[in-house]
C-alpha cells in the first residue's frame, strides 16, 4: 500500500491555473500507474487523467487533454496535475490514486489520497 497526500488546491478565477501535486510515502513500484480523479458538488467521482509506469503514456478524460497535463517524477516520487483555463465546472475535490498495473486506465485504482479542493469562481 502506498500513502498519498495531495496539495496545491485553492480558489482561482475562471480562466486561471492551478498545479496539483501528489506525494507518495514510498517510491512508486514498477507496476504502479498513477491517476487523478475528481468529485464535484452533487456529482459522482470521475476519472480525470492517468500516467503509466514509468511514464511516457498518458490517458485523459474526453476534453481534458487540451487543458490538463499529468506528469510524474519517479525520483521525487510525485505526480502532478497541471490545470489550465479552468472553468467553474472544474470545481471539485481532486484525488490522487495509484493502480497496481503499468497501464494508465481509468479503473482499478486501489490506493487513494484524501483529496485537495479546487474552487473556480465565475
Amino acid at each position: 500500500q502506498v500513502q498519498l497526500v495531495e496539495s496545491g488546491g485553492g480558489t482561482v478565477q475562471a480562466g486561471g491555473s492551478l498545479t496539483l501535486s501528489c506525494a507518495a510515502s514510498r517510491r512508486a513500484l514498477p507496476s504502479y500507474a498513477m491517476g487523478w480523479f475528481r468529485q464535484a458538488p452533487g456529482k459522482e467521482r470521475e476519472f480525470v487523467a492517468a500516467v503509466s509506469w514509468p511514464g511516457g503514456s498518458t490517458n485523459y478524460r474526453s476534453g481534458a487533454k487540451e487543458r490538463f497535463t499529468i506528469s510524474r517524477d519517479n525520483v521525487k516520487n510525485t505526480v502532478t496535475l497541471q490545470l489550465d483555463r479552468l472553468t467553474p465546472e472544474d470545481t471539485a475535490v481532486y484525488y490522487c490514486a495509484a493502480r497496481r498495473e503499468i497501464s494508465p486506465t481509468s479503473t482499478g485504482y486501489v490506493d487513494w489520497g484524501q483529496g485537495t479542493q479546487v474552487t473556480v469562481s465565475s
